[in-house]
């Protein structure tokens, strides 16, 4: 039953991806905080939004759970200094990035984006 709940829970992170890149939203945006926005305003933010679209909350409604997922998709970027910092400087295109070299920012500790942006 966990594992069942486990690849739900992936689906929906990996749907609100998917959205929030067809949308264009910033997950600042999502989250309704400014770019400069402190770890604990990302905090309430979130927690507010969650508990409105929570599918708890929300059963049979499809928009809630989406925006939900898209929720916490920004709220798992924006809550990490190394991710928050990677989306800051190269969107969400730079998180892909940075997802398929395993986290480790590409070879030998640079990017090549940063090399071309100099």
């Amino acid at each position: 039953m966990a594992h069942r709940r486990e690849k739900l829970l992936f689906l929906l992170y990996a749907l609100c991806y998917a959205l929030s890149t067809i949308a264009g939203k910033s997950y600042y945006e999502i989250l309704q905080v400014p770019k400069g926005a402190s770890d604990e305003q990302i905090k309430k933010a979130y927690r507010k939004l969650a508990l409105k679209y929570h599918p708890d909350k929300n059963q049979g409604n499809e928009e809630a759970n989406k925006r939900f997922a898209e929720i916490s998709n920004a709220y798992e970027v924006l809550s990490d200094g190394e991710k928050r910092s990677i989306y800051d400087r190269h969107g969400e295109e730079g998180l892909k990035q940075h997802a398929a070299s395993g986290g480790r920012g590409g070879g030998m500790g640079m990017n090549i984006q940063d090399i071309f942006s100099s």
